[in-house]
């Protein structure tokens, strides 16, 4: 999501609830007493009023839990381990105990405000990234100009083995700040590796100077987090990337990369450019396949593969994720996903072209509604995923037919006002161990139940840790 201001607050607080301690307030919330049920993949006929909910008969919210001070700023990514949910908000993380996810509870609060507080885990690590001047590297940070030379961005690690109680013990500074991250174990599992992605470089930013072709690659060695350091930052595009026309976005970095490291693949969206990445050597990516739509695509924001890495579906945030574009207006080719097959091997593979898949309904001219990020949802012999679409709600989807993607179940609220845009709306829609997870930007975390006779077998599959962008493997045939 393109940038937005956000409250500043002063103080790293951490406020730890017992597992066994009180639900946030209506933290049990099921489906709204107006909820309608539609049948699934086809357009409603109305649409919803505002906060009416309304679904296909096989997807049900069973939990909801709202927002609170201090972090109420917007809600951001969200990844998962063992029985917790880290989700990110722009005025730092909340760890949510799912072991019950019907009944949701909040472990810890941290205060630690930074656009946009992406999000990853792994064993005892956090990762936040920082996308916004700061005027240091600490929690009690202020805002400061990007053309100041002393201001701070970059990633911060904390300590979560105390679930109720993280720590804040490390930061590493990257170039131009860190929109994304994608988290890549290293091939001795003695490391970790952080591909940070960011963009949008200008001449009078000190730290942020373009041309800006490259991500950094932080390595945190896991025995000694603290010794975290950027290692590498390789030049993507030494060519140059897409110089940008009046529908599309330039090339000047990337804003999301998805991993497949059981493959050594990774799949960049690179604002004008679509890159598929050999990532054997962890510290040097290399570009293997760039393709680019200059008819549809504006803003290249997002990745996912199928299990067998055969297929990516690329993501185009049309807007910036604040505009209405979910409507008759835009149409069905623009804002939407774009599935491409992958064919060859080695170096010689290629990214082909299929199709574009948008959800089949008009939102409202008052509902920001774009593709953004989803993630596989563990079927074997299948491809489908869920995927969030701001105000648009959540969708599942069948891509298994590269060239005829369809839709099998749906969620939404209707819009946050009637009269006037506000912006809103799911930012993620994962699933993970048998249930969907929304970090609704304004209306909090809610928990999902599929039940689809087409992905059952999902629920074979259990992951002790997930971050989406490292998307790991599951068996198939």
């Amino acid at each position: 999501m393109i940038r937005v201001p956000l409250p500043r607050l002063r103080q790293l607080r951490v406020v730890a609830l017992a597992t066994s301690g009180l639900l946030v307030a209506s933290a049990l919330a099921a489906p709204a007493s107006n909820a309608q049920v539609t049948p699934a993949a086809a357009p409603t006929a109305t649409i919803p009023g505002v906060d009416e909910i309304v679904s296909s008969p096989n997807l049900r919210q069973i939990a909801n839990v709202p927002k609170v001070a201090p972090l109420d700023a917007t809600n951001s990514d969200i990844a998962f381990q063992g029985r917790y949910a880290f989700a990110g908000n722009y005025n730092g993380f909340v760890i949510y105990d799912i072991s019950r996810p019907s009944a949701p509870t909040v472990k810890a609060r941290v205060l630690c405000p930074g656009s946009q507080n992406d999000i990853s885990v792994h064993g005892d690590l956090l990762f936040l990234s920082t996308d916004s001047p700061r005027s240091d590297d600490s929690c009690n940070s202020t805002p400061l100009g990007a053309d100041v030379k002393a201001s701070w961005e970059g990633i911060k690690v904390f300590d979560i083995k105390d679930k109720a109680n993280p720590r804040y013990i490390k930061s590493v500074e990257t170039a131009c700040g860190s929109h994304t991250h994608t988290l890549v174990p290293g091939k001795d599992r003695k490391a970790v590796y952080l591909y940070v992605s960011s963009y949008s470089p200008r001449a009078q930013f000190p730290d942020c100077q373009p041309p800006h072709d490259s991500i950094s690659i932080v390595k945190v060695p896991l025995k000694k987090p603290t010794e975290a350091a950027v290692v590498a930052t390789p030049n993507l595009f030494p060519d140059g990337g897409f110089p940008g026309s009046p529908t599309g976005s330039a090339t000047t970095g990337c804003h999301d990369l998805t991993a497949y490291p059981s493959k050594d693949l990774a799949a960049g969206a690179c604002m004008g450019d679509g890159i598929l990445l050999d990532i054997k050597n962890r510290e040097a990516p290399r570009v293997i396949n760039r393709v680019r739509d200059e008819t549809n695509f504006a803003f290249w924001h997002s990745a996912t593969f199928n299990n067998a890495g055969t297929k990516v579906v690329f993501t185009d945030e049309l807007g910036g994720g604040g505009a209405a574009t979910c409507n008759e207006a835009i149409g069905p080719n623009r804002g939407a996903d774009a599935v491409y097959d992958i064919s060859g091997r080695g170096d010689a593979r290629t990214m082909t072209f299929r199709s574009y898949y948008k959800i089949p309904r008009n939102n409202a001219d008052t509902e920001n509604c774009v593709a953004h990020n989803g993630s596989l949802i563990p079927v074997l012999g299948r491809d489908i995923m869920v995927q969030a679409w701001y105000q648009g709600g959540i969708s599942v989807w069948d891509f298994t037919d590269s060239a005829n993607p369809k839709e099998i179940a749906f969620w939404e609220r209707g819009p946050l006002s009637a009269d006037t845009l506000v912006g809103g709306g799911t930012w993620s829609a994962y699933y993970y161990n048998g249930h969907i997870y929304s970090n609704d930007m304004v209306k909090g975390l809610d928990v999902l139940e599929l039940n689809d006779w087409r992905t059952w077998t999902a629920k074979l599959t259990r992951y002790q840790e997930l971050n989406v962008q490292t998307q790991p493997s599951y068996l198939g045939w």
